[in-house]
C-alpha cells in the first residue's frame, strides 16, 4: 500500500531519535550576491555589484545540515584544510550543533565552491579544490575516526563527491564493520567508484550516475530499469533509488519491487544540493525505522522543497509537515542547475 501522508508525518517525530554518521568529501558553499547594471568596457562579461556575502556547509557538510535540520543527531566525517576556509566550515558546523570531532586536517586545501548569483541567476562558479590522492597516514586517521564513532550510530552515509575521501581502502574497512553492526547504510555514489560499494542498504544515484555505473546513457523507462537491476545483481544491495530530476525519482529493491514516485515539486529555482537533501532525509527515515518505499517517498517530498529555494538549502520539519496536507501541483521551471 501506498504509505499515506499521515504515515509520513509520524515519520518525523521518530527521525529525531536517529543517529547517523556522515563520511565524505567536505565543502563550504560561498554565495556572493548581487545584481547587473551593465556589461565590462573590457570583455563582454556582466559586472556584478556585490550586495551581500554568506557561506553555507556543503557536500558532505551538508548532507549533515539536512539531517540536524529534521532534529536528527548527526557526526560527521571527512577533511579540511588548515586554512580560513576550513576553519570557517567548523564554526559553521559546530553552530549548528553538528558533531564535528571526526574531522580530519591535513596540508591541503579545503574544498569551496563560490557562486555568483545576481538577480537570481548564477553567474559564475569558481572551484577551489585538490583531488590528488590523500596520503596514507591521512586515509588511515579517517578510517580510525569512522571506525570509532560507526557502534553508535544508527545509520552511515557515505558521500562521494570525488574529492578524495571515500577510497577503496576506507570503504573496505567501513562497510564491513558497518554491516557487523547492523547499521543501515546508504551511499550517494560517483559512478567511477560503482564497484566499490558492494552489499550496502541502498544507493541514490541520478540518472547520469547511473548511467556511468552501467556504461551506457539511460535514455529511455526501460533504460533505467535494466540499469538498476544490473546494480541491484552486480553489488548485492538492497535497493537503488534513482533521482530524475523533474521526473521524480524510481526505487527498485531486490527480489524485482520497484514503486515509481512522480515529483511533488511547485517551483524550481535551483537544484543545486537536492541529492544532498533525498540521501539525508532516506537515510534519516530509514534509520527511524521507515520502509524503503516510506523513506523515498518522505525524501522527494524534501527534494520538492528545496528545489524551490534558491541556493543550497536545508528543509525543515515544519516545512515538510505543511507539505505533506498538500497536494503536488505541477511544475515552473526559473532556475535549474547541476550538482
Amino acid at each position: 500500500m501506498t504509505p499515506t501522508a499521515h504515515a509520513l508525518n509520524g515519520l518525523l517525530t521518530r527521525c529525531a531519535k536517529a543517529k547517523v554518521l556522515v563520511i565524505g568529501d567536505l565543502m563550504l558553499d560561498e554565495f556572493v550576491w548581487g545584481k547587473v547594471s551593465r556589461i565590462s568596457p573590457e570583455a563582454p562579461v556582466p559586472v556584478v555589484w556585490v550586495q551581500s556575502e554568506s557561506v553555507m556547509p556543503g557536500g558532505a557538510a551538508n548532507v549533515a545540515n539536512n539531517i540536524r535540520s529534521l532534529g536528527g543527531q548527526v557526526s560527521v566525517i571527512g577533511l579540511i584544510g588548515e586554512d580560513r576556509w576550513g576553519s570557517a566550515l567548523l564554526s559553521d558546523l559546530a553552530a549548528r550543533r553538528i558533531d564535528t570531532a571526526g574531522i580530519v586536517k591535513a596540508q591541503r586545501p579545503t574544498t569551496v565552491k563560490t557562486r555568483v548569483i545576481a538577480h537570481h541567476q548564477q553567474v559564475v562558479r569558481v572551484d577551489r579544490e585538490q583531488r590528488e590522492r590523500l596520503p596514507a597516514g591521512v586515509i588511515e586517521r579517517l578510517i580510525a575516526s569512522a571506525e570509532a564513532r560507526i557502534k553508535e550510530a544508527d545509520a552511515v552515509v557515505i558521500e562521494d563527491y570525488g574529492k578524495g575521501v571515500v577510497t577503496r581502502q576506507l570503504l573496505e574497512s567501513v562497510i564491513p564493520l558497518a554491516r557487523t553492526h547492523q547499521k543501515v547504510i546508504t551511499v550517494d555514489p560517483k559512478e567511477e567508484h560503482f564497484d566499490l560499494y558492494h552489499r550496502v542498504t541502498a544507493l541514490t544515484p541520478n540518472r547520469a550516475e547511473a548511467g556511468g555505473a552501467v556504461g551506457r546513457e539511460l535514455e529511455s523507462d526501460a533504460d533505467v530499469q535494466r540499469a538498476a537491476r544490473e546494480m541491484l545483481q552486480r553489488l548485492e544491495c538492497g535497493a537503488v533509488l534513482i533521482t530524475l530530476g523533474e521526473d521524480g525519482m524510481w526505487l527498485f529493491e531486490q527480489g524485482g519491487r520497484d514503486v515509481r514516485i512522480p515529483t511533488v515539486a511547485q517551483e524550481v529555482f535551483d537544484v543545486a544540493g537536492a541529492g544532498d537533501t533525498v540521501i539525508a532525509v532516506f537515510t534519516l527515515a530509514l534509520a527511524g525505522g521507515a520502509s524503503l518505499e516510506q523513506a523515498a517517498r518522505l525524501a522527494n517530498q524534501a527534494a520538492g522543497i528545496v528545489v524551490g529555494k534558491l541556493g543550497v538549502a536545508v528543509v525543515t520539519p515544519q516545512e515538510l509537515r505543511a507539505r505533506l496536507t498538500n497536494k503536488p501541483s505541477s511544475i515552473r521551471k526559473r532556475l535549474v542547475r547541476t550538482r
